[in-house]
């Protein structure tokens, strides 16, 4: 791999090589299916590992989880090495590999908290409007203003609850809270539990420390993402890799342009994070793009077509490498003439032609040199992988992730009292109070001679027809008792018709219990 100051990416007339000082610029691999996206990540990642610097990439094909295993020989790879000039370098060796899943069957457990995810992203990832969006952001402040910690979904369904119950009375704190947004809220996240979303939010959540590890032998640890099944809820996997960056923007330290990369970033299938999506939800993308850069952290798009991407996106990514494009269609020539048009043009080479002709394992490539500009593009033949081409065995990934260092910290679930815990307490507090009270405003409705309630209906004290024989009616008692009512007790009474919750109201019957009993 060289002394470290480059990777070698493949030969053409000359090495083409990615300057790891630059290499935080951020990047594009693109190319139609079958030209060899999947190789060109796995070689940088490999490229990236031997000189230090950590990976995360997703797996969606099963495919990069063969860096974890040494190659196997084969003789058109050992003639692709001879070809380009990398037959004296050329080993097969394995790479230091943590295997990653949401789902926590093909890797160690990946979660987040509610609370680390925040209002912001979890609207996005919900597709709530402003309204909805604002009531969600009156939950989490709910949350923050009583201490409620906000874990996993179950506590978040707690607090919408409880925040349904007191809207009338929170509104005038909070703003307006429409009982009607709360539920549409709700409805959005059962669709998300039934995508999954119950394993990605609870505890222990992911230490960001666990993926910028190195291995004993000084190589980058590389961190494959199994997404397979991630792939199927597309909001969810966009989000949660957003949420990672966002995550490694606030906790890395700014370092401008180091030597070599802090961490590199794989985003395949690049474009499920912009189809469909919102505007904010891009703009956020650009931004953490445009700013994680001085954090150290270089982030590469793979994607079929380089217009999947936003332009304001795809004018952050310096170093491209863009195999085959198949123009079919009038829009298909559209993307072949921009994908052209990117590059800087190299005098010995009709780039659009070429673009078309590139058989698998070529790409055109411009990495940036110098001060950061573009170098001539270049038609490449892309170096062969050290390691294993294609899936391991269930065996062979149950190994690796046993002998991780991270193995044990996040395979068991931790639920510890937070919001549905509190609040549920609460709520039986309350109700337990609110029977207690029934039944001594019962026992002093029975003591007085008021009605009870059967389960017949009401049923009188037997005083005879004649009212005169009637020691004092029960409505000239009821009379007397309101003409003795004190400035305090009126007051009280007060309080219990405008206190918002059903505690509230039995705490002061409670209290004007006590007063008349007194009396």
């Amino acid at each position: 791999m060289g002394d470290h100051s480059s990777i070698f990416i493949g030969g053409a007339n000359r090495d083409i090589e990615l300057a790891l000082k630059l290499a935080n610029r951020h990047g594009l691999i693109a190319g139609a299916t079958g030209t060899g996206k999947t190789v060109s990540l796995q070689i940088l990642a490999e490229g990236f590992s031997a000189a230090g610097v950590p990976v995360f990439c997703a797996d969606i094909k099963g495919d990069l989880a063969g860096l974890a295993m040494p190659g196997e020989p084969k003789d058109f790879l050992d003639k692709r090495a001879q070809t380009i000039g990398f037959a004296d370098r050329y080993t097969y060796e394995a790479f230091p590999v943590a295997f990653w899943d949401v789902f926590g069957s093909q890797g160690h457990p990946v979660r987040t908290t509610l609370s680390e995810m925040g209002p912001l992203l979890l609207s996005r990832l919900l597709e709530l409007n402003d309204t909805q969006e604002g009531v969600l952001n009156v939950a989490f402040e709910l949350a923050d203003d009583n201490g409620l910690l906000l874990l996993d979904l179950k506590d978040l369904q707690a607090l919408l609850t409880h925040l349904a119950d007191r809207a009338s009375e929170l509104s005038k704190l909070y703003g307006f809270v429409s009982k009607a947004s709360i539920g549409a809220i709700q409805r959005r996240l059962l669709v998300l539990e039934r995508q999954g979303a119950e394993h990605f939010f609870g505890e222990p959540a992911l230490d960001i420390r666990d993926l910028l590890r190195v291995a004993p032998d000084g190589r980058g640890l590389i961190n494959v993402l199994a997404a397979d099944k991630l792939m199927q809820a597309p909001r969810l996997y966009a989000t949660f890799l957003l949420w990672l960056l966002s995550e490694l923007f606030e906790e890395l330290p700014e370092v401008g342009d180091p030597k070599k990369p802090k961490l590199v970033f794989f985003f395949d299938e690049a474009h499920l994070l912009f189809n469909d999506a919102p505007k904010a939800l891009i703009e956020m993308v650009e931004r953490v793009v445009r700013l994680i850069r001085s954090k150290g952290v270089g982030v590469y798009f793979v994607t079929q077509n380089p217009m999947d991407l936003p332009d304001t996106v795809l004018a952050q990514l310096g170093n491209r490498v863009q195999h085959a494009l198949r123009a079919f269609t009038p829009r298909d020539q559209k993307a072949v003439r921009a994908a052209a048009e990117t590059f800087r043009p190299n005098p010995d080479l009709d780039t659009e032609r070429v673009l078309q002709e590139l058989g698998v394992g070529e790409a055109l490539v411009s990495t940036l040199e110098g001060k950061g500009i573009p170098s001539v593009v270049e038609r490449t033949l892309i170096r062969p992988p050290s390691s294993r081409l294609g899936p391991i065995t269930e065996a062979e990934r149950r190994a690796v992730i046993q002998a991780n260092a991270a193995f044990g910290l996040y395979e068991r679930v931790k639920d510890r009292k937070s919001a549905y815990e509190i609040l549920a307490q609460r709520a039986d507090e309350t109700s337990r109070l609110e029977q207690r009270q029934r039944g001594l405003e019962e026992k002093t409705w029975r003591d007085e001679g008021v009605p009870r309630r059967t389960r017949s209906g009401f049923q009188l004290p037997d005083f005879g027809r004649d009212d005169r024989s009637r020691p004092e009616s029960i409505a000239q008692k009821g009379q007397r008792r309101r003409s003795r009512d004190t400035a305090l007790e009126a007051g009280l009474k007060s309080a219990a018709r405008s206190f918002g919750s059903s505690l509230g109201r039995a705490l002061v019957r409670g209290l004007m219990g006590s007063l008349k009993r007194g009396k």
